[in-house]
């Protein structure tokens, strides 16, 4: 049965969702790809004319090739370097994740982008369009194969972290290159999770709360090695707070000197 929602299920039982993109927003974000891969295209055009006056058909074999390395390098190097986004996924805000919610990897990228020849068949994604809209999580062929799904990142009232976090001292912040090593490596489906357990922390048993919070940290203290100095005194809810400051808030704030 074909599903809207990505469901994210932690170990004491609790969901959270990420809304997965439908087949016509992700053609319209096509759409606006393709016509920034048109423009770069003709643009080199233009600097291949004077080559096509010495050499026509050296050109044309050009302009071809460029194409061709364009159809495919644009989506790679977009959606490793905007972590899941092109041009239009950006302004259709979509976005790839790895099926399971974990952080996308090169390879991913590269096996979706290269069976896009094979989605495209036989015109304007047209067998991609149908298997995308068989699938249960809303995948083409090439995300299939890659293990990859497409959700929707819708535009919401940006949290008030600054209230929530108001007065709390951030030791993660006296290490400003591991801090920016834990964004890079944070995807947006950890960060969501990690935000949502911060603002419905209250609505958990006091049992379930602890163990959650317990699951969390250690999940993201694997991911960055910060000297032990640096979360010894803290509870994991603490630790929490202070990772979701960190990926959440990028401008390093000037840390609270102890005294």
């Amino acid at each position: 049965m074909k599903t809207s929602a990505l469901l994210i299920r932690t170990p004491e039982g609790i969901v959270f969702a990420q809304e997965l993109a439908g087949p016509i927003a992700r053609f319209l974000a096509w759409l606006v790809d393709q016509a920034c891969i048109i423009a770069s295209t003709q643009v080199l055009g233009v600097a291949l004319r004077a080559v096509g006056l010495l050499s026509p058909s050296l050109a044309q074999t050009f302009f071809i090739l460029t194409y061709f390395i364009l159809s495919l390098g644009y989506g790679m190097a977009c959606e490793w370097w905007w972590r899941g986004q092109t041009l239009g996924k950006r302004v259709l805000r979509l976005r790839v994740m790895d099926a399971e919610g974990l952080r996308l990897h090169f390879p991913q990228i590269v096996i979706r982008n290269l069976l896009r020849a094979v989605d495209v068949l036989p015109v304007a994604y047209f067998l991609g369009g149908v298997v995308c809209w068989c699938s249960a999580k809303g995948q083409r062929l090439g995300d299939i194969a890659a293990n990859t799904i497409v959700v929707r990142h819708p535009k919401i009232i940006e949290p008030d972290l600054g209230q929530l976090l108001a007065g709390k001292y951030n030791s993660l912040r006296l290490h400003p290159h591991l801090a920016a090593r834990l964004r890079q490596r944070v995807s947006p489906g950890e960060a969501s999770v990690a935000l949502q357990a911060i603002f419905r922390r209250d609505e958990f048993e006091p049992l379930a709360r602890v163990e959650l919070f317990a699951e969390l940290a250690q999940h993201f203290r694997a991911k960055v090695d910060f000297p032990a100095e640096v979360c010894a005194g803290i509870t994991d809810e603490q630790y929490m707070r202070n990772v979701v400051d960190v990926v959440y808030r990028q401008q390093a704030q000037p840390p609270i000197m102890r005294h």
